[in-house]
C-alpha cells in the first residue's frame, strides 16, 4: 500500500476515550499513520474530560448527547452522523472499542461505506444477550462485522474463534494499562478536595463505583445496604463512591447512603482522578468493567458486584471476586478482605492478566502488517 494509512478512531463514551486514548496517540506518533479522530459524544462532559487529560483533539465531533436520551437514539444518530464523516474522510479503517452504542453504529456505518473495521476489546462475552445490557449484544454484533479483532487475553480471542468469527485475532492486552502510565502519579493532586484530605494509610479506604443497568432497582437497592453495612461495622472504613449521573442510581446512593459518616458522595471524576483513587485505595467495590482490569494492575483486589462477568480472567487469576449483588454476600467478602491480612495479600499480589502496557504497540504494529508494511506479524500478549 502506498501513502499514509488513514486510521479513524471512533469513540463517544467515557470508557471508550480512557481506553482508546493511548491508542490514539500511539497511532499520532508513527509516520506510516495518518491517525484521525471522530467522537460522537455519547457521553458529553465526561467525554471532553478524558480528551483535555491526554491532550488530543477530535477532527470531527457528532455532538449527539441530548437529555433523556434512548438507546435508539444515539444509535441513529450517529449512523447519520457518520455517513457524512466517512463520506468526507475516507478512511483506510475504522477502529471502534468494545461495546457501546457508539460501538455498534460507528462499525456498522462503516460497514455500509465498505469500510474495513477494526475492534479493539475483542471477544468479551457473557453469552447473556440482555447482562449486560445492551453491551453484550452490541459488542457480538461488532463481532460479526470487523475485520481485525484486538483481543485483551487468550480467552477472549478463543471466544471468537468458537464463534467462527472471520478476520484476524490478535491478542494485545488491554489498552487501559497502556492509559495508567499517563496518569498514575505518586505527586498527583486531586481537584477534589475530599480526595486530598483522606488519610489513605491510617484508614482503609474503599472505591465504589455501581451504576449499570442490569443493577437498577432490588440489585441496587441491595448492593447500597451492604455498603452501609459495611461503614457501620467498621470504623476503620472509608467509602468514596463518584455517583454516576443517572437519576435512578442518584436517587438510590442519596436514600441510603446520603449523610452517612465515612461515606463520601462525589461527583463523577475523571480518568486521572479515578485512576489515582484507586491507587490509593485499600479495595474496589464495582460493577464497571474497566475497573476489574485497572485495579489489579495497582495491587488492589476487586468485588465484582454483578451476577457474572465477561472478564473471568481476574476471577481465574485471583485479583477479582464475583460478590453478585446479594447484600450478605458483598457483606462477607468485604469482611474478610478488611479483617483478613493474608486473604487480602493472595489477592493484591495476583498476577495481572490484562497486560503489561504495551496494547496500542501490539494494534499499531497488527495494523501495519496488516496492510503490508510490516513483514512479520506482531507477536501475541501472554500473561506472566
Amino acid at each position: 500500500m502506498s501513502g499514509k494509512i488513514r486510521v479513524m478512531s471512533v469513540f463517544g463514551t467515557r470508557p471508550e476515550a480512557i481506553k482508546m486514548a493511548p491508542l490514539v496517540m500511539e497511532l499520532g506518533k508513527r509516520p506510516e499513520f495518518e491517525s484521525l479522530c471522530c467522537l460522537t459524544g455519547q457521553h458529553r462532559q465526561m467525554l471532553d474530560s478524558v480528551m483535555e487529560i491526554f491532550g488530543l483533539q477530535a477532527q470531527y465531533d457528532l455532538d449527539i448527547m441530548e437529555k433523556q436520551q434512548t438507546l435508539s437514539t444515539i444509535t441513529t444518530k450517529t449512523l447519520l452522523g457518520m455517513e457524512r464523516v466517512l463520506e468526507e474522510a475516507k478512511p483506510d479503517l475504522v477502529l471502534v472499542h468494545g461495546d457501546t452504542s457508539t460501538t455498534f453504529a460507528g462499525a456498522l456505518a462503516a460497514f455500509y461505506h465498505k469500510i474495513p473495521v477494526g475492534h479493539v476489546e475483542a471477544g468479551l462475552r457473557t453469552y447473556d444477550r440482555y447482562s449486560p445490557f445492551p453491551e453484550e449484544m452490541n459488542r457480538t454484533l461488532v463481532g460479526d462485522i470487523a475485520s481485525l479483532h484486538f483481543s485483551p487475553t487468550r480467552a477472549n480471542g478463543e471466544n471468537l474463534r468458537k464463534e467462527a468469527i472471520r478476520g484476524e485475532i490478535f491478542i494485545t492486552g488491554n489498552t487501559v494499562i497502556d492509559a495508567m502510565k499517563t496518569t498514575v502519579r505518586p505527586d498527583f493532586v486531586f481537584e477534589e478536595d475530599i480526595l486530598n484530605r483522606l488519610d489513605y494509610s491510617g484508614r482503609k479506604v474503599i472505591t465504589l463505583t455501581c451504576h449499570r443497568r442490569e443493577n437498577y432497582g432490588q440489585p441496587m437497592e441491595d448492593i447500597m445496604t451492604a455498603v452501609r453495612t459495611i461503614v457501620e461495622e467498621n470504623p476503620e472504613v472509608e467509602v468514596v463512591y463518584p455517583v454516576h449521573l443517572s437519576p435512578v442510581v442518584q436517587e438510590c446512593a442519596g436514600r441510603l447512603l446520603g449523610g452517612l459518616d465515612r461515606v463520601h458522595l462525589i461527583a463523577p471524576l475523571d480518568v486521572a482522578q479515578m485512576h489515582n483513587l484507586m491507587a490509593r485505595s485499600y479495595l474496589v467495590l464495582t460493577d464497571s468493567g474497566g475497573l476489574q482490569e485497572e485495579a489489579p494492575a495497582m495491587g488492589k483486589p476487586v468485588l465484582v458486584l454483578r451476577r457474572e462477568t465477561e472478564r473471568p480472567e481476574a476471577i481465574a487469576a485471583g485479583t477479582a471476586k464475583l460478590a453478585g449483588v446479594e447484600t450478605e454476600r458483598i457483606v462477607h467478602l468485604t469482611r474478610e478482605l478488611l479483617r483478613d491480612p493474608t486473604a487480602y495479600a493472595r489477592m493484591a499480589r495476583a498476577v495481572n492478566p490484562y497486560g503489561d502496557g504495551n496494547a496500542c504497540l501490539r494494534i499499531a504494529d497488527a495494523i501495519a502488517w496488516h496492510f503490508g508494511l510490516r513483514k512479520e506479524r506482531p507477536e501475541d500478549f501472554e500473561a506472566k
